[in-house]
Formats: structure tokens, sequence, C-alpha cells
């Protein structure tokens, strides 16, 4: 068997008259009559080879190359010479080629589904989810996961560095309400129980903390059984620590480092201090908690300068939950997002279209107007609602900062779904204004990485409240989960707070904090519950007597009795980190094995039922009637 000396990205101009032996799969053939000329690809490169009859390849090495067809799996061994037919500069292996002498087929391939190149267009990704050991073939998809090995090995390094302990915690776990819904797994030898996967390790990574751990890293799978979407998988990576004995500044510095290290190490990039931003401004501005940066759209609240007008639809807005607090939920706001140059590039026909986008999310519409040159050389208010906003045109252009030529969009709703529905419509105006960087525009130079991604617009978002009200119950439930300590700050407000004062509740923020890069959060943690007055009374606020705490957390609130430290965390999506350096927005793209939005495997066609002696053997019965596959209510294939 030819075992190889070198790969196929390796060899330089140092290597010629070498002896050498590669291996890999055939890229490409071509026949040029008494030559013919492969390229070989392994994961390193590729390298071109050359069977010349007149250099005295034996008859019966020719004979096998001619049959040679792309992705046939081969050995050869030969001599490095220089490119005879002209260096190809995109290649590193481009000035020098191999003159076969010995070949050994490994494996013919059959007639592949695909070529797993990046030069041709790609196959549907169902396609490639089918036949994934070719998909993952090719040379970009070869790129990220060695991008996610180097993710893999400067995550451990750094946090080894700094002191953690890297632990592992259980997969087969206790069922916990953390807020998504769980994989149940039965317990053969207990009938009538099940484990649950995890959805974090977030409550063994606070044990830990009460053991002494001091500090914990974890790389760690989890488990959410939700309907999937571009960036969400029902199986995905965290990058999981704890840090004992701090505060929110010092796991903040931490994460800051850990980050700087990673895009300089991958990129060559220094990453300036993080930008801090509260989840109060992020909202006013952006209309969102991870707002992207890179572009300068901002939402105005405008709601005083709109009470100023005869427009009806401001004024029911605003007449809604008027003795509220400012920011309250339910109180009723008037946000303007101002569009430059959208008086020529937002068509009618556009702006409509945002009245009905914005429905999805619970407004009644959009209202617009144009500010165009007027005959004086002056602005003018046109289209839309133009005639209620001219009385006070002085007054509407201070406050919204327009200019000739732009467009204003307003929404006008409670605080809630005014903000939600702004923040939408300002992400959906920057693509159709071509204001979202496409990756790649302003990356590093010089970097480590071939093809440099970016531009890299990093946000802490701090201060978020600590509850929130379901839509569906009209229940408060945790906003990052029922394990977050209220800012320092706000600790007594929040214990001596009556649970029946929404107004109340929902102004007490959490010591929580995300990283947001580029409008996707790729971390969040926050300070832990160390005292457990504190604890019970967010287990109280979240509707659980002391019983159901007691029967859910036992083993959390026993330990909290024992002298637990102040500790705190955060978790990395590792999948999102990869996506960001890897300047893709499939999560699909960045994970070996993924799933499709219903969560199947393609590949291996999971899930896939139980026999019925397995079922037995779990004391477990299934309740799906096969009919039902007809009405649309059983399993599917992804289609």
């Amino acid at each position: 068997m030819i075992l190889r000396t070198h790969t196929c990205g390796e060899l330089r101009e140092s290597h010629i008259n070498q002896p050498v032996s590669l291996n890999g799969w055939v890229n490409s053939y071509r026949d040029h009559g008494g030559l013919i000329f492969i390229d070989l690809r392994d994961r390193y490169g590729l390298t071109q080879l050359v069977f010349d009859k007149e250099d005295g390849a034996a008859q019966a090495i020719l004979d096998n190359a001619d049959k040679l067809r792309s992705e046939d799996c081969i050995g050869v061994s030969g001599t490095v010479r220089k490119r005879i037919g002209g260096e190809n500069p995109k290649l590193p292996t481009g000035k020098i080629e191999l003159v076969v002498t010995a070949l050994e087929v490994f494996n013919k391939t059959a007639n592949p589904p695909f070529l797993p190149d990046d030069y041709s267009a790609l196959p549907n990704e169902e396609l490639r989810l089918t036949h994934r050991y070719l998909d993952l073939r090719r040379p970009s998809m070869q790129k990220i996961l060695s991008t996610r090995h180097h993710v893999y090995k400067t995550t451990r390094n750094y946090f080894d560095e700094n002191g953690f302990l890297e632990v592992e915690t259980p997969v087969l776990y206790k069922s916990t309400p953390e807020g998504a819904r769980e994989f149940l797994v039965p317990c053969r030898n207990v009938p009538g129980t099940f484990y649950a996967l995890p959805q974090s390790p977030q409550l063994f990574k606070q044990i830990l903390m009460m053991s002494g751990c001091d500090r914990y890293m974890q790389i760690c799978r989890c488990f959410r059984d939700e309907d999937p979407r571009a960036d969400r998988q029902p199986e995905f990576t965290q990058i999981d620590l704890e840090m004992s004995f701090v505060r929110r500044e010092q796991v903040m510095q931490m994460m800051e480092g850990f980050v700087r290290r990673l895009w300089k190490e991958i990129f060559n990039y220094d990453v300036p201090p993080l930008q801090r931003m509260s989840y109060r401004d992020a909202l006013e501005h952006y209309g969102i908690d991870r707002p992207d940066t890179r572009y300068d759209l901002r939402i105005k609240d405008i709601s005083e300068t709109a009470a100023k007008t005869d427009f009806k639809v401001f004024k029911d807005a605003l007449a809604k939950g008027a003795d509220r607090p400012a920011f309250n939920s339910k109180r009723g706001v008037v946000k303007a997002l101002r569009v430059p140059g959208g008086a020529d590039k937002l068509t009618r026909k556009v702006t409509d279209g945002y009245a009905e986008f914005v429905k999805k999310f619970g407004a009644g519409g959009v209202a617009v107007v144009k500010v165009i040159k007027g005959e004086d050389g002056g602005p003018k208010l046109d289209t839309g609602i133009a005639k209620f906003l001219e009385p006070i045109k002085a007054d509407f252009m201070a406050a919204t900062g327009a200019q000739i030529g732009d467009t204003v969009l307003f929404l006008a709703d409670v605080y809630a779904i005014a903000t939600k529905a702004a923040g939408e419509l300002r992400q959906q105006v920057a693509r159709d204004m071509g204001l979202v960087p496409k990756h790649g525009e302003a990356g590093a130079s010089g970097t480590a990485m071939t093809t440099p991604t970016g531009p890299w617009n990093f946000l802490w978002v701090i201060d978020f409240p600590m509850f929130e009200k379901n839509k569906e119950t009209g229940k408060w439930v945790a906003m990052h989960h029922p394990f977050t300590a209220p800012r320092d700050d706000q600790r007594d407000l929040f214990v001596n707070a009556d649970v029946n004062d929404d107004d109340t509740i929902e102004s007490i923020l959490s010591a929580g904090y995300d990283i947001v890069l580029n409008g996707s959060e790729i971390a969040g943690g926050s300070v832990r519950i160390h005292d457990p007055a504190v604890q019970g009374k967010v287990f109280a606020l979240l509707g659980l007597t002391p019983e159901q705490a007691k029967e859910k957390f036992s083993f959390l609130l026993e330990a909290l009795s024992y002298g637990a430290p102040p500790h705190a965390g955060v978790a990395f999506g590792l999948d999102r980190l990869v996506m960001h350096l890897c300047g893709t927005d499939n999560i699909r793209d960045v994970i070996p094995f993924p799933k499709t939005q219903i969560g199947a495997d393609l590949m291996t066609k999971a899930p896939s039922s139980a026999t019925d002696k397995q079922l037995k053997e779990l004391h477990v019965a299934s309740t799906w009637v096969p009919e039902a596959r007809a009405e649309g209510s059983g399993p599917r294939a992804e289609g």
C-alpha cells in the first residue's frame, strides 16, 4: 500500500527532484494525449499529478490512470519537478507537479450525486445533507472544520492559562423548568421515570461553585426541543464557564479577553474594547436586545411631538396606558425610523409592503412621510401623513433629524409592540437599502485565515429586566433563567416588592450580560443567586410553591444553604462563533452533522421508529396513529 510522505498542500519548489508519495481523491482529470493530468485533493490542498509516457511510466500505470475519475480514492508515488505547463498562482503548490511512477487505486467511486468542489453551483441543501460525507469533502467545509478545531484549541488554552478546570457534567439529567422544551429519555431500570437531556449545564456548574471548584470550563453539548431556525439547532455546543467570588465586572473582563484572544489567533485582528449598551438603550434606538450596529439607522421615540398632531392613529396609541411609567410595556408610544435617501429608493410598493410586514409582530401598519425639496428650496413633506405633520413641520424635523431626500416611517402602539415592530422593520429597511455589509467587505488584512470576514461590531448589552410576561399565559418568566440575580442595587427593591405589583416587578434589573456581534448574540450570562431568600422570591414570582421548588430543585436549594459563594458565569454559543468566523449565516454549515428544520438527520434517517420490543423494555407505549401521517399530523420527511 502506498502511504503518503507529504500532503497535497505541502509541496513547494524546495521539494523538486525529491521522491514523494501522496494520498487523496481525484479532484479533476484532463487527458492531453500522451499526458494525463490529475489534480489530487486532500484536506490540505491540491497537487497536480502528471502521468507522462515519455518519462518512463509503465503502460499499466497509464492504463489505470486513464480510467480514473473524480472522487476515486488513490495513492501515488513519484518525483517532484518544476511545473512545465506554466505556474498556477491560485494554488500554493502551483509551481510544482508530481511525475507519477506508481499508482494504487484504493477505492473506485460510484457515480456521485454531486461533486464536492467550491467552483460549480451548489446542489440543494437536502441533497448535500443526505450525502454529508461528500459535502464535507469540499475545501470550504474542510476549512470550517479546521476553524472549529482552532476555536476548541484556543478556548482550552485561554481558560487553562486563567486557572479554569475543565469538568464534564452529566448528559442524562433531571427535568427542570428552564424555559425551553426538553428531550426526555425513558429509564428502563425505573419504569415510568425519565431523564432529560440538559438545555445547559446551568445547575451543575453552580453546584461546582458551591463545591469549591472556583473556576469551571467545559465545551459541552446542549439540547432543546425547539423549532429550529437558521441559527438554531436542537443539539448545539456551548463554551460554558463559571467563576466564584466575582461580580459582573470580573466576568465581563475575562470574556472580553477571550474574544480578543480568539480573533487575534484566527484573524490576527485586534478587537477594540467592547462598547457597552443598556438593554433599555438597545430597545430605544434599535428595537432589539441584540442590535446590529454596522449601520446607523436609529429608531426615535417621537411621542411628545406626535401628540401635537391631529392624526387619529397617533392619538389613539398615545392614549393607551398613559398613566403607566415611561418604557412600560403597556404605555402607548410613537416610534419613528428616518431612512436617509429613502425618498428616492423606497417606492410606494415597498412602503406598502412594510405595512404588511409589521403586522407579523402585532403592529397595525406603518405611516409614511417623505421629505422633498419645495418650490422655495426648503423641505416639503409629501405623501402619506404629510398633511397631519405639516402644521408641526419644524418640530417634526427637529425630533427626527429628517433632511431633504429622506423617508420617515412611523409605528404607533403600546411600547412592547411598537418597539418590537420598529426593530424588525429597521433590519428589513437596512437590507432593502443595501446597508448591511457583506462578509469580507472590511475584514482584517494579512490575517491567519485566507478569507477574512467582518466587519466586527462587538457590543456588551447589560441591565436586562429580570422578568418578562409570557405572551400566551400572561405569567412572569425569567428573561435569562430563574437563577439570575438582580443587579446589586436592585436586591432590596426586589425582595420587598409585592409579587402582584406588575410595574415594580417589570422595573427590576438583573445582573445579566450578553455579547452581541453584528446583530447576533454570541454569549450570554449573569451573576447567579447565592442568597436563598432571593432564590425563594424568584420561585414564588414564577408561580412555584415552596413544595414545588423543593421537588424540582432540592439539591440546589440545599447547596445554597451550606455556605454558597457569590458566583457568576456565561456561555458562548460555539456554533454561532464559528458562523461568524467563517462568514456564513446558516448554522448547519458549521456543524459537521446537523439536523434539518424539522430536526431530521437526512444522512442516517434519524429520528426513526422503535420496535415493539424496545418500547416494551422501556415501559413506553406510542400513541401515534399511522393514519395521522395522511392528515399531516405525523412525522414527515424534509421536503
